[in-house]
Formats: C-alpha cells, structure tokens, sequence
C-alpha cells in the first residue's frame, strides 16, 4: 500500500540521513520513478523532504523532524528487533513487512535508546543460514502471490483453491477450508480441512493459489498449537519404521534432523549414544544412515543392516585396486 510505503520512507530518511532515490528504490523494493512520485507526494504534505544536489546528493529530512508514533521500551524493542533477526518470515513471505516494522520500532524508541538498542540486537543471532559445519540451511521457497492468497484466505475467513503437487503425485487443483500457518525450522504448513477431513499442506508445494470469496467451514475461535499437536501426534503414529542406532554424540543433531522422530535415547558405557528413531521407510533410513559412514552403526531392523552391508560391500568392490 503506498500510505505504508510513504511512511517507511519517511523512517528511512530519518534513521539514516540523505539517500539517494537508487538505495531508497532498492530498500522499498520499488522503481526508482515510484521514489521521486513518493517524494513529491511528501512534499506536497507538508513533510520537509529536500533534494541535494551533487555527487554525494540525494534526498533528507530537515534535522528536528519526527513521526509520532506509540513509544516503547528499550526491552520491548529489543525483543522485536531480536525476533526480526531470525528468517522464519521468509517462509510467509513477510520479508518486507518486517523490514518496514522495525523501522517503526526503531522509530518509537526515544532518541537516547536507538542506537543503543541497535547495537544491542545485532548482539544476538538468530537461526543464521550456515551451521558449525558450515552446512548452508535452505529455506523453502513459495511463490509470492501464491502466500498473498493464502495468508488473506486465512486471515478473511474464506475457503482456498489450491495448485497443490502432493508427493508422487501430479499437481492438482483442490479446494480447502484454511486453517491456520505453521512454520517449523523454516519450513512452513497450511493446516485446513477439506470435505470436513484434516488436511495438513507443505507450502513449498503450493504452485499456485486463489482465495474464494465465500466463508471458510471452519470454527470461529482456534488453538492452534493443540491443533498442531494432535496432527503431530497422528503423523508420528502412521506406518514409519523404528531404528535403534549407536551414533557418536557429534553426529546426534545431524541424524535427528533427518528422522521423523526421536523415541527414546540412552548413553551407551562407550560413550556413543543408543537411539531409536522413526523413519519414514526403509530406504529413507538407509540413506539418513550412509550420510554419517562409521559414526553411526544400526543395531536394528535387520534388513537395514542387511541393506547398509550390500551397498558397503559394493561401494568397496567399485573402489577396489585392479
């Protein structure tokens, strides 16, 4: 909307001084032309915007000038901006929206407690794209006007036709009673019912997406971490195979991250780690396992070891000397 577009740049210029229209353009994700019709609207309301001219020029504020907005407490801003650090909204595609918030947030603080607030959040990292092993974490991606449909379906109450490419299956059209939206380590839910049945959707797999104008079925209040819950629950009790493995302690997070779920854990008098984890089938457990090579070793089923040992044996036989 360009009400709210006019203020973040209003925000802009007051937080960090003269831009020129190009960073204001790129920071507000609009065309350069967009910025300088911006600025003669701004002008035009009163707001004391000037140009300078030059190579160093660009566009500034007259030094004095505020916005009034609601006030808050370096804590409470503190948090915000520490929340805003992590990428959890990537997966609704609120990228911009969060931007445009801080700059309010940073903008409420009074003068004295701006910078040190700033510099207080950039303290804290949250969810960065590389862990210790510098193993780079994708995000899953979902089309923009895709998630615009669907966050407003969710929000308005209304029923959801959506383009949806299911597992081993040709995408296809079908029509859905939204929920709510879940994000679990970046990846991101659309929990619905269709024809009264629970339905639990991975947004990634959305291609396409269209709100219909007419009421979602669908109960007017939701706990949607009790609705989570029970689905997890189900999930975890459908036909996955269990495996007991010994893996090095190092390697835990890396083999819990490829499982379906974690049952029980006990430490070995070696020092490894006994676990039984769930896979979604064998041949998922299969591969979760190489990945780790001889720091994890399962103990059961037997045709996993059986699997493991043939793929072993055939891997050194392809490396064998001549």
């Amino acid at each position: 909307m360009r009400a709210d577009r006019l203020v973040s740049l209003v925000l802009l210029l007051r937080q960090r001084g003269r831009l020129t229209a190009d960073t204001l353009a790129r920071e507000l994700e609009v065309s350069t032309r967009t910025v300088l019709r911006d600025i003669e609207a701004l002008s035009a309301a009163g707001v004391p915007v000037y140009a300078e001219r030059g190579r160093h020029g660009g566009f500034a504020l007259l030094p004095g000038f505020r916005t009034e907005l609601t006030g808050l407490n370096h804590d409470e801003a503190l948090a915000l901006l520490t929340a805003g650090s992590g990428r959890g909204e990537q997966v609704f595609g609120l990228g911009s929206a969060l931007a445009s918030a801080m700059r309010k947030v940073v903008d409420a603080l009074p003068e004295s407690h701006q910078a040190t607030a700033g510099d207080a959040a950039r303290r804290f990292l949250v969810e960065p794209e590389t862990d210790l092993l510098s193993r780079r974490v994708v995000t899953e991606e979902v089309p923009d006007a895709a998630m615009f449909e669907i966050r407003s379906a969710v929000l308005a109450g209304h029923r959801l036709r959506i383009h949806y490419a299911a597992t081993d299956q040709s995408p296809r059209w079908r029509t859905v009673d939204p929920i709510g939206l879940v994000t679990v380590r970046d990846r991101g839910y659309l929990l619905a019912t269709r024809s009264g049945a629970d339905r639990t959707y991975r947004l990634s797999r959305v291609l396409a997406a269209e709100e219909v104008p007419e009421p979602a079925q669908r109960a007017d209040r939701v706990d949607l971490d009790r609705v989570w819950r029970e689905r997890c629950a189900r999930f975890l009790s459908e036909d996955h195979i269990a495996v007991l493995v010994r893996v090095t302690p190092e390697r835990r997070e890396e083999l819990l991250s490829s499982a379906v779920a974690l049952r029980t854990a006990e430490l070995d008098a070696d020092g490894r780690l006994r676990l039984e984890v769930t896979f979604q089938d064998l041949r998922h457990a299969e591969w979760a396992l190489w990945r780790l090579g001889t720091d994890a070793e399962a103990l059961s089923p037997g045709a996993l070891r059986t699997s493991l040992r043939e793929r072993a044996a055939a891997m050194a036989a392809r490396y064998a000397d001549e």
